[in-house]
């Protein structure tokens, strides 16, 4: 279904595929927008290993809604930071892209949970958690990104 890698040899292993989405913090989730146009957007994001999952958060309301709604297949690519190369001017990153089906957590319960877990990802001083999370909690979705195949490469931009 999902076609395999041509540049094999630059391929990632599924452990350094995940390791990437443990560590990077932002990537671009990709929908079929408006009119079947491609909507790519930037986003924070949590990864539960364990589930095979991606969770995002977003207001009650918006094109990504919208979109997700009429279509649920989602591509989510994240990337690195790279490594420049010695005596060079280009970098080394590593790459990955993941297809899945995405919704909204209807169990308030289970988006609370997830939000917190994506908040502690991203807020230096967790004291700082609560105050959002009672201040804008009820104002927002949690997404969910169950993953169906997931692919890393090297790439190298020279």
């Amino acid at each position: 279904m999902f076609r395999e890698m041509r540049r094999f040899k630059q391929q990632l292993s599924v452990e350094k595929c995940k390791s990437v989405l443990e560590t990077q913090w932002r990537g671009v989730l990709s929908l079929l927008g408006d009119n079947d146009y491609p909507y790519g957007v930037p986003l924070n994001f949590y990864f539960d290993e364990k589930e095979n999952k991606i969770y995002f958060h977003c207001a009650k309301e918006g094109h990504k809604l919208d979109a997700i709604k009429l279509h649920d297949k989602a591509c989510f690519t994240v990337y690195d930071q790279g490594v420049k190369r010695e005596n060079h001017w280009s970098k080394d990153y590593n790459c990955v892209i993941t297809f899945g089906r995405i919704s909204i957590v209807e169990d308030r319960e289970k988006a609370e949970f997830y939000v917190r877990k994506l908040a502690s990802k991203y807020f230096p001083d967790h004291s700082e958690i609560e105050p959002e999370m009672n201040a804008h909690f009820s104002r927002c979705e949690c997404l969910e990104l169950t993953i169906e195949h997931l692919s890393g490469k090297t790439v190298n931009e020279s």
